[in-house]
Parts: C-alpha cells; structure tokens; sequence
C-alpha cells in the first residue's frame, strides 16, 4: 500500500461478462491431458475497454507446478459461494463449482487436475496502446489493521469511528462536505461506534476499509465499510511528497506514521489533504485471524490468497494467477489467488491488490508492497 490507494471501499461490484465466452463444462471430471501451444493457440484472444486476454498453455505459468494449491482451495470454495449466490441461475461457473467435491481439498495434484480440466487459462494484457501497455503491472498489499478502542471519549481514547447515519440512507443529501469541514459540523455527532486512540491509524483503516479494535474491556470489535461522502480520494503520502516532508522511499505507511510522530500538531492538517471520509458498521468479531473481512464478492477475504481488482477488466470471484515478488525483494510470489474485492485506486487491467491478512506482520508487507507483476486468469471452459 505504498501509494495508498484508496483501500478498500469493500462495496459489491457487478460485471457483466459476454456469455458467449464462456463454454458450459461437462459434469464429471474428464482426465487432463495437456495441449500443445499450437493447439491452444488456435483459441481467439478477444478483450474489453481496459484488457486483452491471450490464450496460453498451463505450462506458461510460473510455478503452477509448484504452488501449494492447497491453501488456496478454501479461498476458491468462498469464491463458489460467493459466485453462485450472486447469480444463482449463471451456467459458467456452475459446472467447475459443482464438480468440487470430486476433489481431494488435501492433494495438490488433485486441485491442479480440477482446475485444468474445468477451466482455461488467459494471459491478461493490457490494452494495446493503453499509456501502461504490456504484460507488467502494479500489485501493491493491504490488510487488516489491529486498533485500541473505547465505546466512550476521554484520556487517549479523541478518534471517532463513525457509522452511516440512517437519516441519510433514508434521504441522503444532495452533498456532502469534505473531511474536515464535515467532521467541525457536527452533523455526526452521535454516529460514534468506537474511540480509537490513534487519528494516523484510524485513517490508515479509512484506506484499508476495514479493521479490529481491541476494546479496553478485553473484547475485540470489528468494523467494515459502509460508505463515504463522496468526496474524491486524495493521498496524504502525495501531500506529505509535495512538501518535501518525506522522500519516495520513505512514502511508505510505516515512513507517514514515523513523520506524524515527529509532528504531531500537524497531523490533522495532513489528514484534511484527504477530502475522503470513509464511514464503517459494526461486524460480527472473529478471534480466527484466517478469517478476513468480507470483500465485494460478499464472502471472507483469505490471507495471502485473495486479491482486489478492477471489475471493468476481470471477472469479480474469478481465479487469477499471480506472479510478483515480495515487498523490497525479489523473493517471488507465485500463487493461484481469487478476485474477491474492488477498491477506487484499483484500476486496470494488470493491477492488483493483495490482500495479507490481519495485524502487524500483515501490514508491514502491506505498507510497503509496490511490485511489478504479472496475471492469468482461470475461466470456464
């Protein structure tokens, strides 16, 4: 999340996806038997406004081979879910997700014959011309961040969380001001969910569009979008650049929260570069920290397995193969993940968020993941 997009407005998306594209698969599982790249070659790319997908052979991925699918076969049955609940009567994806549980969840081998025979693999490029061009695209990280919270104000306890106020949903109005004149109104007082004691956190979880407090009674809460004010997105880290008050290598989530601790009577001036106020609502709390929030697909996001895309190139809930690297390395990262989320900053064709999970450890990678990288996507016969 080193640009700081706007992550994660976890709000459901729909894409609508020309059928036919889309092959109905048959309903038992066939024997695998790899192509030639000439035989698939012989399959048409085609595209829409923002990619272009080339057919290629499973062997042009990666470490396929190699990845422990395994791990990522839970995030795949979310994804099912996920997909069928949306569109209960969508003959694409129906075949591939009726057929799991043919499989064996503990063989790797097993899930890799699944998806070869049910499914196509698709190079994503970007537009031809497009300013981006090519195969190479941006993949930064977010999380789920850990926060200190209190039902009541007072001591160090000054943030508020708020939710959407029900008068608005009922008839919301025409406009709604930017940050910090909104927040001086008072038109949100009452809407307090929680107290948190940190402004730069709480507005790192406006990014994030999600969160865990710690409650100073022991329980934890946990919190998920729930809207904005509409106002337009603007990256504080960029503010901070602007001003010379941090360098490029430092416009890092851990680099903005080391300057508001040198300047502390200036972080609210940051903050307000933002005009973006991001509302939450209150979610049932899980102590399972493999269990993510839920994203736009409407199902739990899966550590280190579930990405967010833009849904004007990718089918939202779809399987994509992921080739990157680590933050700051160039240890690789090649996995099959799932399109389970959307976020405003997410835009293109070779563009991904990834998603690390929930506290410490995950934000670290997160904060500071701005990788090149490369994506298939997996569809239906």
């Amino acid at each position: 999340m080193n640009n700081l997009p706007l992550k994660k407005t976890l709000k459901k998306s729909t894409w609508f996806f020309v059928l036919s594209f889309f092959l109905s698969a048959c309903s038992t599982t066939p024997e695998y038997s790899p192509r030639s790249t000439k035989e698939v070659s012989k399959e048409s790319s085609y595209s829409n406004r923002i990619a272009e997908f080339m057919p290629v052979s499973w062997g042009d991925l990666p470490g396929w081979q190699e990845d422990d699918l395994t791990a990522a076969w839970p995030a795949w049955k979310r994804s099912c879910q996920g997909l069928l609940k949306r569109n209960p009567s969508d003959l694409n994806w129906k075949p591939a997700c009726g057929a799991m549980g043919k499989v064996d969840a503990t063989s790797s081998d097993s899930i890799r014959r699944y998806f070869q025979s049910y499914m196509k693999v698709m190079e994503i490029r970007h537009q031809s011309g497009s300013s981006t061009g090519g195969v190479h695209g941006l993949v930064t990280g977010y999380y789920e961040p850990y926060l200190n919270g209190s039902r009541k104000k007072g001591g160090v306890y000054q943030t508020p969380i708020h939710q959407y106020p029900e008068a608005w949903r009922k008839k919301k109005p025409s406009s709604l001001p930017p940050r910090a004149e909104l927040l001086s109104s008072g038109q949100l007082n009452g809407q307090e969910i929680v107290w948190v004691d940190d402004a730069v956190a709480a507005a790192f979880m406006h990014v994030q569009g999600s969160g865990r407090i710690r409650m100073n009674d022991g329980k934890v809460i946990r919190v998920g979008f729930a809207g904005t004010n509409d106002q337009p997105f603007k990256s504080f880290a960029q503010w901070l650049l602007d001003r010379k008050e941090i360098t490029r290598a430092t416009a890092t989530m851990q680099g903005i929260q080391a300057w508001a601790e040198k300047n502390p009577k200036r972080v609210q001036e940051m903050l307000n570069a933002n005009p973006r106020y991001v509302f939450f609502r209150e979610l049932p709390a899980s102590h399972d920290a493999s269990i993510g929030p839920i994203g736009a697909l409407g199902v739990p996001l899966t550590a280190e397995r579930s990405i967010a895309v833009d849904t004007k190139a990718l089918p939202l809930g779809a399987p994509v193969f992921l080739d990157t690297t680590y933050p700051l390395s160039k240890k690789p990262i090649q996995r099959l993940m799932m399109a389970q989320d959307t976020g405003s900053a997410i835009i293109g064709a070779v563009r991904a968020d990834f998603y690390w999970g929930t506290g410490d450890q995950a934000g670290s990678y997160a904060g500071r993941m701005k990788q090149q990288g490369r994506m298939w996507v997996l569809l239906p016969k």
